[in-house]
């Protein structure tokens, strides 16, 4: 898309990176197997301090107008449209038979209120996160998917998933895959490969360790999770609210527990929704990169630079290759000279705890150099 973001506080750098956050505690103490869950726990302790420090009125108005279009959708008390189930002779929108409009008044007006609140909410993503405005419309058709999937199983089967055969599966199976379609290969796709093209361009640098930094600041592990858990979220709201409205007159069973659950559900979805959308918004607006997928920019005939290969090192004095090795993330390997062990230089050895060297001298030459000169070589002139 061609928007670009507008200058505002999203623009800002942050005060402090994700490679500056030291957790009080690691879980990696007590089985190294779990270094990963604090790699993990390290980024969310960045998201929430950067919720804190950014998050304003603008973000405030976002969670209002959703919390508020859910309630308004959902409200029966006092009126008991929704409990009683209606007049179930009666579908569509207009007309005489048409359903919508021979509710009870009071009941029309909140449905009407909360249409308004899911525009206003709709406007002010729009408005609040430019670069992300492509995936907010993808992110929109496939929550309406998703909820229009359980409503269509539900009309078969009005205890789903209970009782349901395989048809009855049919809307809710549709709806996902384009949930998963459109959040996982569409949108998920967009932000990582705009991050993968923002730090290879924007923080290239001829030290690995700088490198291997910004991929660490530009970590998108924490958003992924967050993705994956608006796509739970919508689909319990989605399925507590069809689940609240799918039994026949007359109702006997009291469903406030499947409509509480439908606003519960509902506003943390909305809530994943907005984090899910601010984050590269705040990640990436200050350089204004396009929120696309490498095809994407590919047919708009834009240059995608490519990514590092494992690539030897080489003699910065006579060219032959030397025994160092960067890897296609940056970090740098050398081998060690007491076991046939290795490592990035002037750590210790993996195999026999001997700090590994920062200079290699060259088997042909004779020069000694340090290692970064092995990748850093310019070309003749």
């Amino acid at each position: 898309m061609e928007d670009r973001a507008a200058p505002d506080e999203h623009a800002v750098p942050a005060t402090v990176r994700l490679s500056d956050i030291d957790l009080s505690f690691t879980l990696a103490d007590r089985h190294p197997a779990l270094a990963r869950l604090d790699s993990l726990l390290e980024e969310y302790v960045f998201h929430s301090r950067m919720i804190l420090e950014r998050w304003g009125p603008n973000e405030a108005l976002i969670l209002g107008l959703g919390t508020l279009a859910i309630l308004l959708g959902a409200w029966d008390l006092g009126i008991g449209e929704i409990a009683s189930g209606g007049d179930y002779n009666r579908v569509g929108l207009f007309g005489e038979q048409g359903g919508f409009l021979h509710v009870a008044d009071f009941s029309l007006m909140l449905a009407l209120l909360s249409l308004i609140a899911w525009l206003g909410l709709f406007a002010t993503l729009w408005t609040r996160f430019p670069l992300m405005r492509e995936n907010l419309v993808y992110m929109s058709v496939a929550t309406l998917a998703v909820q229009l999937g359980y409503v269509a199983s539900h009309s078969t089967a009005t205890n789903f998933p209970l009782g349901a055969s395989g048809s009855d599966w049919g809307g809710v199976g549709i709806g996902n895959l384009v949930l998963v379609f459109l959040s996982m290969v569409v949108v998920h796709r967009a932000v990582i490969e705009t991050r993968d093209i923002h730090v290879q361009e924007r923080h290239a640098h001829p030290d690995p360790r700088v490198v291997q930094k910004a991929w660490r600041d530009h970590s998108l592990n924490a958003w992924s999770m967050s993705l994956g858990a608006w796509m739970i979220f919508l689909n319990l709201s989605s399925w507590a609210g069809s689940h609240a409205v799918a039994p026949r007159p007359p109702i006997e069973t009291d469903m406030t527990a499947f409509i509480a659950l439908y606003v519960f559900f509902g506003i943390l979805s909305v809530a994943m929704w907005t984090h899910v959308l601010w984050y590269p918004q705040f990640m990436l607006g200050a350089a204004g990169d396009r929120i696309q997928s490498v095809r994407a920019r590919e047919v708009a005939g834009e240059v995608v630079p490519v990514k590092n290969d494992r690539r030897q090192g080489s003699c910065p004095i006579c060219g032959v290759e030397t025994a160092a090795i960067r890897h296609e993330d940056s970090s740098i390997e050398v081998p060690c000279n007491e076991c046939d062990g290795g490592g990035a230089p002037g750590t210790a050895c993996s195999e026999c705890e001997a700090i590994l060297p920062t200079r290699i001298t060259c088997r042909d030459c004779g020069s000694s150099t340090t290692v970064i000169s092995h990748f850093t070589r310019s070309e003749a002139w």
